[in-house]
């Protein structure tokens, strides 16, 4: 660490101690890490979502309420915590999430230094009607003009708003770190065992195309099972709709603890990630960690992920799907190829000290510029 220690609020996410998304997992992988580095770090959290504990890997932990609805939780919360923050002498505050990038200016108007860190682009997501699709798209516009920086985790996602909003934003990638397997212990509870199932993980919602998956795979029923690990994001109707056409073959395993899903990882024949729109998937990441072979649709996040260490199909193409899924059950040389791809891919990745050092980094060369501590190298990226 280079400089005094800094205060640090992370606003946006549902809180720690339970992995939901990509936010939270920021939280604690990064959180935790600046925690280590002499920061302090308070992660505001969701009263329903985060347990009643004072401090959690090293973060401070601040629960405040919501409003426990589809449109609304996000903002309700992000704005309470928001005005928690002003009375608080932060350095940083960290927004997570393009929903809640205009409360990002009100803590700019007092003098404090505010970063947006940016995912995916969320009005894309097929379970928001027109009128939070249109909120959401102004939250990106307002993402690219009111924080002291945005923050986003993919080179497509630049690229985008350089084109979108002509603004270069900082990029710094979510991490990989290579892990060793675990064996099965608790996915026994499942009736699941070493290469007996084809893995989904993530938000059970349209553009993750988990139905894709399912048409892809009704020829091979019978032949091996299919886990889907993850619960709704407000898209239960989705869910019945799926749970309506799956059958006997197909496990619904809801959100899982993090043991689970590491021996889920370690012990999936394949991982298949159908998604048509992503920011630069934690799943994939994941699944890249512990050398899965993997199978996810050609959109350039997926690809800057993956490389040539994946098979990949159009996103929505059940016949190109169903192609790829016969050629890996049929060949084991092939799964075997793909997780020495993934294995190999995986150790060239940044690990989240990296994303801690550069994420740091960036606070102090933000916080220099105001004339409250010293420039570091340069991050790559930033405000035009």
């Amino acid at each position: 660490m280079s400089g005094r220690p800094l205060a640090i609020a992370f606003i946006g996410g549902r809180g720690v101690g339970g992995t939901y998304s990509g936010i939270e997992t920021y939280y604690e992988e990064v959180g935790s890490r600046l925690a280590q580095r002499g920061h302090a770090v308070t992660a505001y959290c969701r009263n329903h979502f985060t347990p009643p504990v004072a401090s959690y890997r090293g973060i401070q932990v601040r629960r405040l309420p919501s409003l426990r609805s589809k449109h609304l939780e996000t903002m309700s919360h992000s704005l309470l915590c928001t005005l928690d923050c002003l009375f608080r002498s932060f350095d940083i505050i960290q927004y997570h999430a393009i929903g809640s990038a205009p409360l990002s200016l009100l803590p700019r108007l007092i003098g404090r230094t505010t970063i947006l860190s940016v995912r995916g682009l969320d009005w894309q997501r097929a379970k928001w009607g027109n009128v939070a699709r249109a909120f959401l798209k102004f939250g990106e516009w307002a993402s690219a003009r009111c924080p002291t920086a945005t923050v986003v985790v993919s080179r497509t996602l630049q690229q985008h708003y350089v084109a979108a909003h002509g603004r270069t934003p900082h990029c710094i990638p979510n991490a990989v770190v290579p892990c060793a397997p675990r064996p099965v212990q608790r996915i026994a509870r499942y009736g699941l065992d070493k290469d007996s199932f084809i893995l989904f993980s993530g938000r059970l919602s349209p553009e993750k195309g988990v139905h894709v998956l399912l048409e892809a795979m009704r020829p091979f029923q019978g032949r091996i099972k299919v886990a889907l690990a993850g619960g709704s994001s407000y898209s239960d109707a989705y869910i019945d709709e799926l749970r309506r056409s799956a059958w006997g073959d197909v496990l619904f395993l809801g959100s899982v603890d993090r043991e689970t899903m590491e021996e889920l990882y370690s012990n999936c024949y394949v991982y298949v990630l159908p998604s048509v729109m992503e920011g630069l998937s934690i799943s994939l990441l994941e699944a890249l960690s512990y050398g899965a072979c993997i199978v996810a649709t050609d959109i350039p996040e997926n690809l800057e992920v993956v490389g040539s260490a994946a098979l990949c199909f159009p996103p929505g193409d059940v016949a190109a799907l169903r192609s790829l899924l016969q050629r890996i059950l049929d060949s084991p040389d092939c799964v075997r190829e793909y997780r020495r791809r993934a294995a190999a891919h995986a150790q060239a990745q940044p690990d989240w000290d990296e994303v801690a050092r550069q994420t740091e980094s960036l606070y102090y060369q933000l916080l220099g510029r105001a004339g409250h501590a010293i420039d570091l190298p340069a991050v790559a990226g930033g405000h035009k």
